[in-house]
C-alpha cells in the first residue's frame, strides 16, 4: 500500500489519540435527547476511529516518527504495545539522550527486542563520540540481517569503519546512503572512500569526513559505478593524492558541497542532468570546470568566512557565466562582497542570469579578517580615481569604525542586468547589526517590509 501523510499531522493525532481515546469510551453509551422527544447514541460522533485503523496504516504512521517517540506513542493504547517492535524503520540518535549510556542501553534493547521476522527497509543510527565494539557488532549484524530489503541507510559514528564498510557494500538493495565516520575522536587516520562499493541500486549518496584516493593520472573519480545517482551531498571531505576530483554521472540532478576546506583539488564536473547547486565554502571556493550547467535552475551559494582572495572573487564570477540558465539564486552577503571585488565588474555585460526569478540575500555581518581588508582596499581604489580628498575622508571614516556596506552598492543591478524584473528577498537573524537604510538606499526601489526578520524588494521595482 502508499499512503501519504504530513508527520506534523500524523504527531498531533498520535498524541492526542489518548485523550479521544478516553473521551470516546465516556460518551460511547451515553444518551442526549433531542428536541423531538427521541435519545440517540453521543458514541458514534466520539467513537476512537484511529485505533480502528489497520494496523499496516498505524505502522506507516509510526515509521514517520523517531524510534524513540515510536516507543513512547505505543503506550497510548493497549493494542499498540507491542507495535514498535514491527515497525519497519529504525532512527537513533544519541543526541536525543541525557547520556550515552542510556542511549547505548536503549539501542541494545531495540536491537534485541524487535521482531526480526519484520523486514527493515531503513535504519539511520547517530552517535556521538566513540562506540562500544560490542554495540557496533551488534548493529551491523541487524543491518546484515536485513542486507536484502534495506533501502535507506544512515550511520554516523566513531568506530571500526573497516567492518562498517563492508557491511554497508553487502546491502545491495540500498537507494539511500549517508555515511560520516571516523575511527575514533583521538585517531587522525583519514577514511578512504572505496574505489568501489557495489550497490546498482543507490541513487542518494551523501558522505562526510571522507578521503578520495587518486590515480596514477592525478584524478580522483569515486562515484563513477553509482549509475543511478540522483542525489550527491559532499561534507568536509578531502583528496588524497590527485589534483582533480572528477564528478561524472548522467542521471546527477542535486549537487551539494559544504565545508570541504581542505578538498585542495580542482572539480571537474559532467552532469548534463544536473538541477540544482548547492555550496557552502570555508577557506575558498574550488575552481569547477567541465559540462552540464546549462540545465542549473536554482544555485546556494553561502559562506560565513571572513578570509577571502582576488582568487575566490575570480572563481565566483566564473560559477555566474558557466551556470547560464539560473532561475533562483541564494547567497550571503559576504559571496556579493567577495564577488564585488572583481576588477572593473559593473563594466561586464553577463552572458547569464537572463532567465533569474528569484534573488535571495542572506545578510551576515564581518567584524574582522581578509575580506574586511580586501574590502576597504578596495575601496579606497575607487575613492582614489576620484580625488586625494575623498581618500583621506574614507580612511578617517575607517578609523572612526565605518563598516563597509553589507550588500556592496550596484551588486543587486548587476545580477539583475538580465532580470529586471526578478525579485529580491533579503533575510536577516540580525537587524540591529545593519545599516539597513544604507541597504535600502545601495538597492533602488527598495522597500523594506519587516525589520525584524525580512525584507523584500518587490519585482515591480525596475531598474532605472
Amino acid at each position: 500500500m502508499n499512503f501519504n501523510f504530513c508527520p506534523k499531522l500524523i504527531i498531533i493525532l498520535l498524541h492526542t489519540s489518548k485523550y479521544f481515546i478516553g473521551l470516546s469510551d465516556h460518551l460511547y453509551h451515553s444518551r442526549i435527547r433531542t428536541k423531538f422527544g427521541r435519545t440517540s447514541v453521543a458514541g458514534d460522533l466520539y467513537k476512537d476511529r484511529l485505533s480502528d485503523l489497520p494496523e499496516c496504516i498505524i505502522l506507516h504512521i509510526l515509521s514517520f516518527l523517531g524510534t524513540k517517540l515510536a516507543v513512547r506513542t505505543c503506550v497510548l493504547s493497549t493494542r499498540w504495545k507491542h507495535l514498535w517492535k514491527r515497525i519497519p524503520t529504525l532512527t537513533l540518535n544519541s543526541f536525543e539522550f541525557s547520556t550515552l549510556k542510556i542511549f547505548s542501553v536503549f539501542l541494545s534493547k531495540i536491537l534485541s527486542l524487535r521482531d526480526t521476522s519484520t523486514a527493515l527497509h531503513a535504519f539511520d543510527l547517530r552517535r556521538g563520540r566513540n562506540i562500544e565494539p560490542r554495540l557496533l557488532k551488534k548493529f551491523l549484524k541487524c543491518v546484515s540481517s536485513h542486507s536484502t530489503h534495506l533501502q535507506r541507510l544512515g550511520i554516523s559514528l566513531n568506530g571500526d569503519t573497516g567492518l562498517i564498510l563492508k557491511c554497508v557494500s553487502s546491502c545491495r538493495a540500498l537507494t539511500s546512503l549517508k555515511l560520516s565516520l571516523r575511527s575514533k575522536w583521538s585517531d587522525p587516520t583519514e577514511i578512504l572512500f572505496p574505489k568501489s562499493l557495489n550497490l546498482p541500486l543507490l541513487t542518494s549518496l551523501d558522505l562526510a569526513h571522507f578521503a578520495f584516493c587518486g590515480d596514477e593520472s592525478g584524478c580522483a573519480e569515486p562515484f563513477l559505478e553509482f549509475t543511478k545517482l540522483n542525489s550527491l551531498v559532499i561534507y568536509d571531505c578531502k583528496v588524497i593524492d590527485a589534483q582533480i576530483l572528477t564528478i561524472s554521472s548522467e542521471t546527477l540532478v542535486n549537487l551539494t558541497m559544504n565545508y570541504n576546506s581542505s578538498l585542495l583539488a580542482k572539480i571537474k564536473l559532467y552532469a548534463p542532468n544536473l538541477c540544482t547547486f548547492d555550496y557552502t565554502g570555508s577557506h575558498h571556493f574550488h575552481e569547477i570546470s567541465g559540462s552540464g550547467f546549462s540545465l542549473v535552475k536554482k544555485v546556494n551559494i553561502k559562506s560565513r568566512r571572513f578570509s577571502a582572495s582576488m582568487e575566490d572573487a575570480l572563481v565566483l564570477f566564473n560559477w555566474l557565466l558557466n551556470f547560464v540558465n539560473i532561475e533562483s539564486l541564494t547567497v550571503t552577503s559576504t559571496v556579493l562582497q567577495i564577488l564585488s571585488l572583481v576588477p572593473d565588474l559593473f563594466e561586464v555585460k553577463l552572458r547569464s542570469l537572463h532567465n533569474l526569478k528569484s534573488l535571495k540575500v542572506k545578510l551576515i555581518g564581518i567584524q574582522e579578517g581578509s575580506l574586511l581588508e580586501l574590502i576597504e582596499d578596495d575601496m579606497l581604489k575607487k575613492a582614489a580615481a576620484k580625488s586625494p580628498e575623498e581618500v583621506a575622508k574614507l580612511r578617517e571614516a575607517f578609523e572612526t569604525c565605518l563598516e563597509p556596506p553589507a550588500i556592496p552598492d550596484g551588486i543587486v543591478d548587476f545580477l539583475r542586468q538580465n532580470s529586471p524584473s526578478a525579485e529580491v528577498n533579503i533575510t536577516t537573524k540580525y537587524p540591529s547589526s545593519f545599516n539597513l537604510k544604507q541597504i535600502e538606499e545601495s538597492i533602488k526601489g527598495a522597500k523594506i517590509n519587516n525589520y525584524r526578520s525580512r525584507f523584500s524588494v518587490p519585482s515591480s521595482s525596475g531598474l532605472p
